[in-house]
């Protein structure tokens, strides 16, 4: 379990831009070290807000783009065309824009696909195609991602792990569907914690003066169960990305003046 480091900066702007660049560099350097990158993407205002920032940044060809497999962490599921998916968002921030290798991009199944209306039946193919993935080196039924990035929500939940409910609390399984999320859509598809921390690098973003009470529950050790951003680390480096707004409940103790 890594220790959280907080990155607070001026406006949610800034932030995207910023945690873009990050991105670029981690990437990079993970190609450089191992010749791949894998990268765990989030939806939601600040996911897509990144990836439009990195889409727009003159810095990202610098990534090998044919050598980064994607994955997400949650989906809303709904039919393909659904403008609600996370991947479809995605594709319209940043996807359609770069020259990914079609088989290293890895959406999770969309309702009424091969699995019908069947969220834990796609959870299940989704958590096959992760162990499909794993090699050797990743000692687990995921790979070991090199960034899993996190929405944080204002009632603290991360993908669509939510507070309370049974999915926060699974400890075997991978992929699980979610149902009756108080979020709607009410049922989604979600990394579980377990596959979260498999990951090198797991990034938590929050902005908005919405989500500072999150943050500052979140921070303050609370409970995964009643906070599921609380129990979402990496193995190497725990990042919370934060605006001002996002982090105006939390003591200034927790970040460096310089972050700010």
């Amino acid at each position: 379990m890594s220790t959280p480091q907080l990155v607070v900066h001026r406006d949610k702007e800034l932030m995207a831009q910023a945690a873009a660049a990050r991105l670029i560099t981690k990437v990079v350097d993970a190609q450089a070290a191992r010749g791949s990158a894998s990268v765990v993407l989030t939806g939601g205002r600040n996911g897509n807000g990144l990836l439009a920032a990195l889409a727009s940044s003159p810095a990202r060809d610098a990534i090998d783009w044919s050598r980064l497999d994607l994955w997400w962490g949650d989906e809303r599921f709904v039919p393909e065309d659904d403008p609600e998916r996370n991947y479809t968002q995605a594709r319209a921030a940043l996807l359609d824009a770069v020259p990914l290798d079609p088989k290293r991009v890895h959406p999770m199944p969309a309702s009424g696909g091969a699995y019908g209306k069947d969220a834990d039946a796609a959870a299940a193919a989704y958590a096959a195609e992760l162990a499909a993935a794993a090699g050797p080196e990743d000692h687990g039924p995921v790979p070991t991602f090199d960034v899993l990035m996190l929405g944080v929500g204002p009632d603290t939940h991360v993908a669509s792990l939510f507070p309370e409910l049974p999915a926060v609390r699974e400890t075997e399984r991978t992929v699980v569907g979610v149902h009756g999320a108080p979020k709607p859509p009410a049922t989604r598809i979600s990394l579980t914690l377990p596959a979260i921390r498999a990951a090198r690098e797991v990034w938590l973003l929050a902005a908005g003066e919405d989500k500072a009470h999150a943050a500052a529950i979140a921070l303050s050790g609370a409970g995964e169960v009643q906070a599921p951003a609380a129990g979402a680390y990496g193995r190497a480096r725990t990042l919370w990305l934060l605006d001002s707004a996002a982090a105006s409940q939390l003591p200034r103790s927790l970040y460096p003046p310089a972050s700010a």
